[in-house]
């Protein structure tokens, strides 16, 4: 969405309403104005910390990659041995 005379890094916009109580609002207007920011960046910054916070994937999505992943049986060694092994191929 563009405006005119206003530039978006965003390709689209989506308008979110949320209705909240009205002490809530001015709580938020007055953290807004400590900020020196509208109070939709800031609503916007504090979603974005939220998103921060949380996982991108659901932990059940995750769980089942990593049980997947513990049925291999893959070599290994000592982190020294495996340095050692390779550069021994340098070296061959």
């Amino acid at each position: 969405m563009s405006f005119k005379g206003v530039w978006h890094t965003h390709s689209m916009s989506t308008r979110l309403q949320v209705l909240i109580s009205d002490a809530e609002m001015e709580d938020i207007r007055k953290l807004a104005r400590r900020e020196k920011i509208a109070v939709g960046e800031w609503v916007r910054r504090t979603l974005r910390e939220a998103r921060a916070g949380r996982p991108a994937q659901e932990p059940e999505a995750k769980l089942k990659a990593v049980r997947k992943a513990a049925q291999y049986a893959f070599p290994t060694a000592d982190l020294e041995q495996m340095l050692a092994e390779i550069e021994q191929g340098y070296q061959a």
